[in-house]
């Protein structure tokens, strides 16, 4: 892929960041969500490539929007043609409710290289490059805390674990306490720690727990980028959705992915924060200007792109 589509992909982020934040703190979720969707819609017809969405808001009779399948981007056939996943706000409670965490986030790779995740649950431990190879599903999870801190030279004690807040995790936070972890517990929206996992000075050693599959396919993308470890399996609440798996190709639905696995080759990932977080700032409006922060990633040069950018809030707001 062009390596110019990053800054492109970049500006879809930013402007469903932009509108989602115009909803920031107003209690609808649903709202929030909407306004996300359109403007990332909109913005991806002003990038030069033809996408199709391979995870996106669901199938085409629930979403009018980015739904799977939709084609994005101009119909030039000159024009690469890319998959896409899509959360065009991840964390759409944190938003509603105004607290730290939601973001836009988007990966792209070449046709064929995206898992195409079912919408279902996914068990994922995930870290930085010093677990690579090193922590894995058949571990206790005490005993992948103790591989990790050994990786990376540190004691149990001294690692931050993030788990969803959730009743199906009272065991697990019971033994990675009992382990010595540092638990931080998150209501919503495991995308952001899964990518913190890999930047250092996100003081986010690993991510546990069961969140949702197409979740789980964006943060290993950025994991892929980065060079850190994700390991996941789907988890199934009914024989509906193990079918369903089965019908979209997954023909050993028990299986254990890895990041290569998850996603293939040249990879573009790109979040911009909404509400800020241990990742990025969220969107700020001082005076009649609004500031964004981006991350922007590409797993063929190992690129990591902070973006900062600055835009004038009543043009924006009017064009878009």
């Amino acid at each position: 892929m062009d390596r110019t589509l990053v800054l492109e992909y970049t500006r879809v982020t930013e402007a469903a960041a932009i509108a989602a934040s115009t909803m920031i703190g107003r209690g609808d979720r649903n709202g929030a969500d909407a306004a996300a969707v359109k403007a990332m819609r909109d913005a991806f017809e002003r990038v030069a490539a033809r996408g199709t969405i391979v995870i996106g808001e669901g199938e085409r009779d629930e979403a009018p929007m980015l739904y799977i399948g939709e084609k994005v981007g101009p119909s030039d056939p000159t024009l690469p043609e890319v998959d896409i996943a899509v959360d065009p706000l991840e964390g759409t409670n944190l938003c509603a409710n105004g607290l730290p965490g939601s973001i836009t986030v988007l990966a792209v790779t070449d046709r064929g290289l995206l898992l195409n995740a079912p919408d279902c649950y996914m068990m994922k431990i995930a870290c930085g490059p010093e677990g690579r190879g090193k922590i894995s599903l058949s571990k206790s999870p005490r005993d992948n805390l103790y591989t990790l801190a050994a990786a990376k030279g540190r004691r149990p004690d001294e690692l931050t674990v993030v788990v969803l807040d959730r009743p199906r995790h009272e065991n697990l936070v019971a033994e990675l306490r009992e382990a010595g972890a540092r638990i931080h517990l998150i209501t919503d929206g495991d995308v952001a720690p899964v990518v913190a996992t890999c930047i250092p000075k996100s003081g986010i050693d690993m991510v546990y727990g069961i969140g949702g599959a197409p979740e789980g396919v964006l943060g290993a993308a950025a994991i892929h980028c980065m060079g850190g470890e994700f390991v996941g399996k789907l988890v199934f609440r009914s024989d509906d959705e193990r079918k369903r798996a089965i019908a979209m190709g997954h023909k050993d639905p028990d299986r254990v992915f890895g990041v290569e696995d998850l996603v293939r080759g040249d990879v573009l990932f790109v979040a911009t924060g909404v509400t800020g977080g241990p990742l990025l700032k969220g969107v700020r409006r001082i005076g009649d200007r609004m500031h964004l922060q981006s991350l922007a990633l590409r797993s063929k040069t190992g690129t990591i792109r902070w973006v900062d950018t600055s835009v004038d809030a009543h043009r924006f707001l009017h064009e878009h």
